[in-house]
């Protein structure tokens, strides 16, 4: 919804994100006829667009949100292995409070050591089991309502909360939060939305999942008024004796089953979150070649499991436990609703008294159960608070450190004017071959690249910035996947690609098909670019030219200091002879008598002969440190946490099998 609410509004404050024209193209737009509604998305935009406190607040409960979001995935397999292993003390009265919490631990150590190898073999058995399970649910209410009665159905009638509230008003609030478990867990068949249609999962909760569960509920309610037995473990007293084992395998099987859908939902949450920018970099692993949405996490999978098994053995009881479920739940709930409203008003353009009506229903009914929820803190609730807290931490300190260190790298990159400068050759030799110059900023050129010129005696004849680039949508054809643009004139041979990647595509492609689709792209770009030159004049190309900036001084890899106001090698005289059959030597003068078919048939040859050469991938390793003048928490903040997150995560071009033999890598720090 964040990602949703970003491509309609320039609210994000994600460096990851390309806040440029030419995004445009990847999007169709259609014609809106002024309308109340239309006027109305028109205020909410730029009143988010013109408010940094609202970007920051948008981005803070997206935050919070996915924070919350992962802590159910936690709880969710403790929650639900352990209530459903605590029936065993119903089939075996004798057995203990240890040997179950040792079960549970036992189910759950299994279930993820073999989630990675949860494929489609595994997830074929999922449907038929929980269809058995649902329908179960719904035989065993069936069977109770009919036995002891159908004065259950009395729960219907609203009156009976209303008395329930007047004769004991503040137990009546405290037991809400308890409530809230009966809907809890029901949500996660959404989950599997990347495999089914929308449609067909909302008929399959409305005729299946709801009607399943009511019944349930009502069987227990019927059991309880008759026998009036204690309300613990209710659901299996209230299985006939003669189904009792089969059932009991069969609601571990369940909790199992929803245990594994909700820690893949956490790592598709995950995934999405680290395209956005909003959560350090994991490797993740694809387990089908069939269906995308089946990924793997290691990392995270091994901390899910220490996360679940911590909260078994500090809590031991499902009452704790609950207590924690329930705050988690309706933190998610609160934030979706309120997202919700922001795209009703933004993007749906939906008539204002609908959106009233939603928000206040919705938020009112989830912020008293929330309040309810939130009494029993000191009950289990704090330990999920904490975890919650530690992970709102870990996304906070990678955004606010991610986006010093672009506005860094932006304000150093080097301008055209210097590049001009130095001439075509750069002040050294270009020898044949592809470099790969990986920078995050889209236009300049970055500043380590000033110290490759420094440090090599000789550069490639084809230089490319690429700039690879998650935008918020699921996923860019390949047809869109890369933007080409050239950097300063044409003798120079230098280019900028923009390689832009949905948060569901796919990015662990083989350097091989890489270079083979970049310089397909380079290719097409040239040709378009020639046609357009002979119908238009130079000067009309489009460029990214800036504003002169004052000369800078690097420095080389020897320490000696370098002016980039005159060519590096000045004294240095290329030859024709020097590089044969290159065109990369030739002077700006030669290339003007040339006509645009002679250039492009040259241009062409050389990006052939630099393929033949091979490519070179040159990317930088930055360090990013506080000014000594900064506040002691910045410091804490960029040189501790920030830094260990950049040195424990994966590198953007990782996801790239790029052999050693063909990187090269320059280490620039930059003080923030």
């Amino acid at each position: 919804m964040y990602s949703l609410i970003c491509r309609n509004a320039k609210v994000s404050l994600i460096p990851s994100q390309v806040q440029a024209q030419a995004e445009k193209r990847m999007s169709s737009f259609r014609l809106k006829l002024p309308t109340a509604e239309l006027e109305r998305s028109i205020k909410v935009k730029e009143k988010l667009e013109s408010s940094l406190l609202m970007k920051k607040l948008l981005l803070g409960l997206v935050l919070f949100g996915t924070a919350m979001f992962i802590s159910n995935g936690v709880i969710t397999p403790a929650m639900s292995v352990l209530s459903a292993v605590s029936g065993l003390k119903v089939g075996i009265p004798n057995a203990s409070q240890d040997v179950v919490v040792m079960i549970s631990i036992a189910l759950l150590v299994i279930l993820y050591s073999l989630q990675r190898y949860a494929t489609s073999k595994i997830g074929f058995v999922v449907g038929p089991c929980l269809l058995i399970w649902f329908c179960c649910l719904g035989g065993i209410g069936i069977y109770n309502l009919s036995r002891y009665g159908t004065s259950a159905f009395k729960a219907f009638n609203p009156l009976y909360i209303i008395y329930y509230f007047g004769k004991n008003p503040f137990q009546a609030w405290l037991s809400l939060g308890g409530c809230l478990l009966c809907a809890t867990g029901s949500e996660a068949i959404f989950t599997n939305l990347c495999y089914f249609p929308v449609r067909f999962v909302q008929s399959m909760f409305v005729l299946l999942v709801l009607p399943c569960l009511v019944l349930a509920y009502l069987g227990q309610a019927a059991f309880l008024i008759a026998t009036q037995r204690s309300s613990e473990h209710i659901f299996f007293s209230s299985i006939p004796s003669g189904a009792f084992w089969p059932v009991f395998l069969l609601a571990n099987l369940a909790a199992l089953i929803a245990s594994r859908t909700m820690t893949i939902a956490i790592f598709q949450c995950l995934k999405q979150s680290i395209s956005l920018g909003c959560f350090p970099r994991l490797k993740i692993v694809h387990t089908s070649r069939k269906f995308v949405a089946k990924i793997y996490i290691p990392v995270v999978n091994w901390l899910l499991l220490a996360s679940s098994l911590g909260f078994i053995v500090l809590f031991r009881s499902t009452h704790d436990v609950g207590n924690a479920y329930a705050i988690a739940e309706l933190g998610v709930m609160i934030m979706a609703t309120l997202y919700v409203t922001i795209i009703m008003l933004l993007i749906w353009e939906t008539h204002i008294i609908k959106v009233i009506a939603f928000v206040t229903t919705f938020l009112f009914l989830e912020l008293i159960f929330f309040s309810s929820a939130l009494s029993s803190v000191g009950d289990g609730g704090w330990a999920l608070l904490v975890f919650a807290s530690v992970l709102l931490m870990i996304m906070f300190i990678w955004n606010y450190g991610s986006k010093l260190k672009y506005d860094s790298e932006v304000r150093q990159k080097l301008s055209k004017d210097l590049m001009r400068k130095l001439g075509p050759n750069l002040g050294t030799m270009r020898a044949p071959g592809l470099g790969l110059v990986y920078s995050e900023i889209v236009k300049g050129v970055p500043a380590t690249f000033g110290h490759f010129l420094t440090a090599l005696p000789a550069i490639h004849s084809i230089i490319v910035f690429v700039c690879i680039r998650n935008v918020p949508v699921p996923v860019v054809p390949q047809s869109e996947r890369f933007l080409f643009q050239r950097v300063c004139s044409r003798s120079y041979h230098m280019f900028r690609c923009i390689a832009r990647y949905g948060y569901k595509d796919k990015k662990q492609e083989h350097h091989n098909t890489f270079e083979r689709l970049l310089i397909e792209g380079l290719e097409k770009f040239i040709q378009r670019e020639a046609v357009e030159l002979s119908l238009q004049s130079e000067d009309d190309v489009e460029s990214d030219d800036e504003p002169t900036t004052p000369t800078r001084v690097i420095t080389a890899a020897n320490g000696s200091l370098y002016s980039l106001d005159v060519p590096l090698m000045v004294d240095f005289a290329p030859s024709n002879e020097a590089i044969p059959e290159s065109p990369s030597c030739s002077t700006p003068q030669d290339h003007s008598t040339l006509d645009y078919t002679q250039n492009l048939e040259l241009e062409l040859a050389l990006i052939k002969q630099a393929k033949q050469s091979g490519a070179v991938y040159l990317i930088d390793n930055p360090i990013v440190k506080a000014r000594k003048d900064s506040w002691f928490f910045k410091k804490l903040t960029i040189n501790y946490f920030f830094a260990f997150l950049r040195n424990n995560c994966r590198r953007a071009v990782v996801s790239m099998s790029i052999p050693h033999s063909n990187l090269l890598q320059v280490r620039l720090t930059s003080y923030v």
